[in-house]
């Protein structure tokens, strides 16, 4: 195996598709990931290695990358920042089937799976998701955080804020912004501007309830 070694942060269902999007890349080799069940593995052959406490110590034995596997986006944005602070180099999990402008922008940290398709001078932020055969179109701007999942589209202009999610499916017409911690519902078409910590769903999409959390 060859590559520089990466951990990645989290072992759920979205440590499983970093893993082999990193893996397809073929620029670095998986030591390890974290978890809260020591010794058990993810996918065929990548050990978790311990809960986030490990992480330091993984630091210090060589293991200067880090990945952060994790759908929550709140959380997802917090162990980005407490990565960087302890010393971890983020990197980005990319598909090779993935389509993505040369003019586009990409933070760090960010994950873009196959069939994704990122147009001429748009951003995506750190820690954001672009989901398997999610389009964002030209002059986007996906602030730290967001995740657009399956199949979503946004075209020219669209603004998404930090730590917001679209549902599968999703399409927002030219223009709009929708605010920070916003969640749209699977299937809805945006027509109008979100504001932020709003949840909004329908054809078109209407504002149904203000986005509460527990997480802290």
């Amino acid at each position: 195996m060859k590559g520089e070694p990466v951990v990645i942060i989290g072992s759920g269902g979205h440590a499983k598709v970093a893993i082999e999007l990193i893996r397809a890349e073929a620029k670095y080799q998986i030591a390890g990931c974290t978890g809260l069940v020591e010794g058990d593995f993810v996918l065929d052959n990548v050990p978790i290695l311990g809960n986030d406490s490990v992480l330091s110590a993984v630091l210090t034995g060589g293991v200067t990358k880090a990945f952060i596997a994790i759908g929550d986006n709140r959380l997802r944005v917090k162990l980005l920042a407490h990565a960087r602070e302890i010393g971890f180099e983020l990197i980005n999990a990319v598909s090779p089937n993935a389509v993505i402008s040369p003019s586009a922008t990409l933070g760090k940290g960010i994950a873009i799976m196959a069939g994704a398709v990122i147009n001429a001078c748009a951003h995506i932020g750190d820690g954001a998701i672009v989901n398997s055969n999610a389009t964002v179109d030209h002059d986007c701007f996906l602030s730290n955080g967001t995740h657009i999942c399956p199949g979503s589209a946004l075209a020219g202009n669209v603004k998404i804020g930090s730590e917001s999610f679209l549902g599968t499916g999703a399409c927002v017409i030219p223009g709009v912004r929708i605010g920070d911690r916003a969640i749209i519902g699977a299937g809805s078409v945006v027509i109008r501007d979100i504001p932020d910590d709003m949840m909004a769903m329908g054809v078109p999409a209407r504002i149904i309830r203000a986005v509460t959390t527990s997480f802290s």
